[in-house]
C-alpha cells in the first residue's frame, strides 16, 4: 500500500524484516520441540538461535535463482548457523511455515485494527452523550421524516462499530491457528507435538486438519470482516458528506487554520476526509471475493491463493487500519451546527410531525383511513407553499369538530421525539 494510506506499526507487519523474523521464530520452535522428542540432538535449538540470522538482499538474490522463497531463506539462514543448519525444518514443508507465519501477522494486525475500534468507540460515545438531546431531523429516502437527536443518529453509528470490534474478535480467533503437519498434512514426517509445542509457543492453536495448507475458510471471514467493518466506515462518513451539504450544513469535518478547500475557488470547505473514506472503503471490500475464491483450492494445496494473499493482506489491513484512524479523527474534531438542524427541522412547516396529527385523530374517534385522507390532503398543500401544517388544520373542519384547539397544538410538541433518546442511548452503550 502507498505511504499517503499507511501507518507505520501496521506497514510494519508486512514488511520483509517481520515476515522473515517470525518464518525464524518459527523454525527455531519447531527445533526446540525436536530436541525434546529426540529427533535432533539436545544442544542444537541453543546453538542455532544464538547463531540464526538472515540477509535480506541475500535471500532475495538466491530466490532469483532458485525460485522458491523458503528455500532461499532457509539457504541464508543456513549460512549464518553453519553445520546446525541441518537440523532446521526436519520433517517440515514450506506452507508449514507459511501458513503458521501468516496467522502471526494477521493476529498482529487484527491486534491493531481492535485497538483502532477502541478508540474509534470512545470517540463517539463522547459525541453521543455531548448531543443525545441535541434535537434534528431524521430523514428516510432522504426526505425529512420526523425529529431525532444527533445523540441517538451517532448512537446507531457506535453500535455498528461495537459489532465490528466482536466481529473483530472472533475473526482473530479463527485465524489463530498453526499448521505443523509436513507434506498433504499426514504428520508422515513430523510429530504432531512440534505442532502443539509451537502452537502453544506463539498463541496459536493446531489445525485440526491442515491438509499441507490451512483451509482458506477462515481467512475468507477475516476479509469479509474487514469488508462489513468498511461498509460502516463508509456509512458514517456518507452521513457527515450529507450534513455538510451547502443546503444541509447541520455539521461538518474541522477545516484547519491554512487549509484550502479548492485550487479555483477561495470560498470551499469540502468533506474531503469522508469521501477519502469513501473510496477507500471500496478498495477494502474489493479484497473480499478473492478471499473467498481461495477457500477452493486443488486437492489437498495449490498455491492460487499465494499471490492474492500476499497482496489483499497488507492492502487490506493497512487501509482498515488507516481509515478507523481517519474516521476517530473526523469524529473527534466533527462540528456540529445545532442552530441550524432546528432550523431545518423547521423548514417544511410543521409536515414533520403528520404522524403526530394522524394518531390525534384517531385517537379521538375517526377511522385510520379517514384520518390519513384529512391529514395528507392538508400536508400536500403545505408542499405547494399554501400555508403552514397547523394553521391548515386548525382550518380544516373534520379536524376542528375533532380535537380541540389544545389538541391540535400537542401535535407540535417535540418532546416526544426526544423523551426516549436517553434511554437509547444508555441501552447502546451498555450493550457494548
Amino acid at each position: 500500500m502507498i505511504p499517503r494510506f499507511s501507518r507505520k506499526e501496521m506497514a510494519a507487519i508486512w514488511e520483509p524484516e517481520n515476515r522473515f523474523r517470525t518464518w525464524l521464530e518459527i523454525e527455531i520452535l519447531a527445533c526446540e520441540a525436536q530436541a525434546e522428542l529426540g529427533v535432533i540432538p539436545k544442544d542444537a535449538p541453543a546453538k542455532i538461535r544464538k547463531k540464526a540470522d538472515f540477509d535480506i538482499e541475500r535471500i532475495d538474490a538466491i530466490e532469483k535463482e532458485v525460485k522458491h522463497d523458503v528455500i532461499a531463506f532457509l539457504t541464508s539462514v543456513g549460512e549464518y548457523v553453519g553445520k546446525e543448519s541441518r537440523y532446521i525444518h526436519v520433517g517440515m514443508t514450506s506452507s508449514d511455515v507459511l501458513d503458521t507465519s501468516f496467522a502471526v501477522q494477521l493476529r498482529q494486525a487484527s491486534d491493531i485494527i481492535i485497538a483502532d475500534l477502541d478508540k474509534l468507540l470512545a470517540a463517539l460515545k463522547k459525541r453521543t452523550i455531548e448531543h443525545k438531546a441535541t434535537i434534528c431531523i431524521g430523514r428516510s429516502h432522504g426526505i425529512h421524516a420526523e425529529p431525532t437527536t444527533f445523540g441517538v443518529k451517532l448512537a446507531g453509528h457506535y453500535a455498528a462499530f461495537a459489532r465490528a470490534k466482536e466481529r473483530m474478535l472472533r475473526a482473530r480467533d479463527e485465524i489463530s491457528t498453526c499448521s505443523i503437519s509436513g507434506a498433504v498434512g499426514t504428520f508422515a514426517t513430523i510429530d504432531p507435538r512440534v505442532e502443539a509445542y509451537v502452537a502453544k509457543k506463539l498463541g496459536l492453536k493446531p489445525e485440526p486438519v491442515s491438509t499441507q495448507v490451512i483451509p482458506r475458510d477462515r481467512h475468507a471471514v477475516f476479509f469479509a470482516t474487514l469488508g462489513v467493518i468498511a461498509s460502516s466506515v463508509e456509512n458514517l462518513a456518507t452521513e457527515i458528506r450529507h450534513l455538510q451539504r451547502t443546503e444541509v450544513r447541520e455539521a461538518e469535518e474541522f477545516f484547519s487554520p491554512g487549509q484550502k478547500g479548492s485550487s479555483a475557488m477561495p470560498h470551499k470547505r469540502n468533506p474531503v476526509l469522508s469521501e477519502n473514506l469513501t473510496g477507500l472503503a471500496r478498495l477494502i471490500r474489493a479484497t473480499v471475493i478473492p478471499a473467498m475464491e481461495n477457500v477452493a483450492l486443488w486437492h489437498e494445496r495449490d498455491i492460487s491463493h499465494s499471490s492474492v494473499e500476499r497482496v489483499i493482506a497488507p492492502d487490506a489491513t493497512i487501509l482498515t487500519d488507516f481509515a478507523l484512524n481517519r474516521l476517530t479523527g473526523i469524529v473527534e474534531n466533527l462540528l456540529v451546527y445545532p442552530d441550524r438542524m432546528k432550523q431545518n427541522l423547521d423548514s417544511l412547516k410543521g409536515l414533520v410531525f403528520s404522524q403526530a396529527a394522524l394518531l390525534a385523530l384517531t385517537d379521538a374517534g375517526l377511522s385510520r383511513e379517514d384520518a390519513y385522507k384529512v391529514v395528507q390532503a392538508q400536508a400536500m398543500k403545505v408542499w405547494e407553499g399554501k400555508g403552514s401544517f397547523m394553521s391548515l388544520l386548525e382550518g380544516d373542519a373534520t379536524v376542528k369538530k375533532t380535537l380541540k384547539t389544545a389538541q391540535i397544538k400537542q401535535v407540535f410538541d417535540d418532546s416526544r421525539y426526544t423523551k426516549h433518546a436517553a434511554n437509547i442511548i444508555e441501552r447502546v452503550l451498555k450493550s457494548a
